[in-house]
């Protein structure tokens, strides 16, 4: 098989676990200019070499690429993607050399070509030059999922190995119409797109976007499908929602039993935390003083009344232009606060105060409803409730609701498209365990 590399390649990752869904997003990728297709790991492992059959049989003069991820049984796995229709097939370069080996040799004996991806590998240059070497027909630069979501990049190894092998170089892994010419530019042949594709909700625009980012070398501007690297995660913050954050991190469990006194606030800041008696407001007050911009205080006081929060205090909050309040216990001036449009989440609302008595701490560790909040932390709350993201986690927290978010703004189009209901589009069956089988 001859491959034309004079131009650099668009190659989409079908990185799904339904057949169905991978082909119609293929399709529309296809027709709007993707140049090979990908049948992803997910995809293999969920369908089989079945997928790729299915590509072939529908794109019948297409590059294929099978992202068999290779570990063993070198020869059996390439036989097996040639057979099956695939043009390309991927060995991991922290296989054995033995695996490899058998690899490429199998790759001439079934006329298939064959990568190998770097994922995992310390010393890429070295381990590049070597399956060169071999016979190996292209590397692969793969910067993991779970790596994407504590903001790696893979454009400094990417250059450097450009700079060192002759054959193509591939690069994978959080690519989109901002970052794809800066892997041009670096030197790379096959630039890997999944998610700036398969999750987009224009598949059409998205796809000849990327083209053109390619092609002249620029970057287009992009809301999604982006993960940022900085402990900054304030922009990100305010496109996801609570319940994104949630399923980004396994179901993640909000506070329960506070809620906004409007339900179209959204509150995003970091947190100032404050323990006090009940009834006693002085610790609250004197932690605006303390807090910076953007910040969120947290109150802690039993959960009970009287009230530690009120209007003046919010037009002090105000003034400081601080992002919100919350309060494991009761305010009141509920009315005015909504008129001056302040975030405040509350247990109680009640119209008696307490009396400023100075007692309490800013700045410790508090526990709202088993979860424990530290000075520092980040929290978001929406219309439905609140969620606190550790600050050690919260960038890759953060990026996993951006990841979430996307893949849901993809489902809702195909839902309005065709399909009636989300168990169709998801073929929830399939995928729900049933404990009597």
């Amino acid at each position: 098989m001859k491959i034309n590399l004079d131009t650099p390649i668009l190659q989409v990752a079908l990185d799904f676990i339904n057949l169905r869904r991978a082909i119609n997003v293929a399709r529309e990728a296809v027709d709007a200019g993707v140049d090979w297709i990908e049948a992803g790991t997910p995809l293999i492992k969920s369908e089989g070499l079945d997928s790729i059959r299915a590509l072939r049989k529908e794109f019948p003069t297409a590059t294929i690429v099978a992202d068999m991820k290779t570990m063993d049984a070198g020869r059996v796995e390439m036989e097996t993607a040639a057979k099956s229709g695939a043009d390309i097939a991927v060995v991991m370069g922290s296989a054995t050399d033995a695996t490899i080996k058998e690899c490429i040799s199998a790759g001439k004996n079934y006329g298939i070509k064959i990568e190998v991806d770097l994922l995992g590998i310390d010393d890429c240059v070295s381990r590049s030059i070597e399956v060169e070497k071999w016979g190996a027909d292209f590397v692969g630069i793969h910067t993991a999922i779970d790596e994407q979501m504590q903001g790696s990049s893979p454009f400094e190894r990417l250059k450097e190995i450009c700079s060192k092998v002759n054959i193509p170089v591939a690069v994978a892994g959080g690519m989109n119409s901002e970052t794809v010419a800066d892997a041009v530019n670096s030197g790379a042949k096959i630039i890997v797109v999944g998610g700036a594709i398969c999750k987009a909700t224009d598949i059409k625009t998205a796809t000849e976007n990327l083209k053109r980012a390619i092609s002249n070398r620029e970057k287009i501007a992009e809301d999604f499908f982006k993960r940022t690297s900085s402990d900054d995660v304030r922009e990100i913050l305010e496109k996801v929602s609570t319940a994104n954050i949630s399923d980004g991190s396994h179901r993640l469990r909000g506070i329960v039993g506070i809620n906004s006194i409007s339900l179209e606030t959204k509150m995003i800041g970091r947190v100032v935390t404050v323990r006090t008696y009940p009834g006693d407001w002085a610790k609250p007050v004197e932690a605006i003083d303390i807090a910076e911009q953007g910040d969120v205080i947290v109150i802690d006081s039993g959960g009970v009344g009287p009230a530690v929060w009120g209007e003046l205090a919010t037009q002090s909050a105000i003034q400081k232009k601080l992002a919100g309040v919350v309060v494991n216990g009761a305010i009141r001036d509920s009315g005015e606060i909504r008129k001056l449009q302040f975030p405040a989440f509350t247990k109680l609302i009640m119209p008696n105060a307490g009396e400023p008595k100075g007692f309490g701490e800013i700045g410790i560790p508090i526990n709202i409803s088993g979860i424990t909040i530290n000075n520092g932390d980040w929290i978001v709350g929406d219309s439905d409730g609140l969620i606190v993201l550790p600050k050690r986690e919260a960038k890759e927290m953060a990026n996993y609701a951006m990841d979430w978010l996307e893949k849901e703004n993809r489902l809702r189009e195909e839902i309005s498209h065709g399909r009636t209901s989300l168990g169709e589009v998801t073929e929830l069956l399939k995928w729900t365990k049933n404990k009597n089988d």
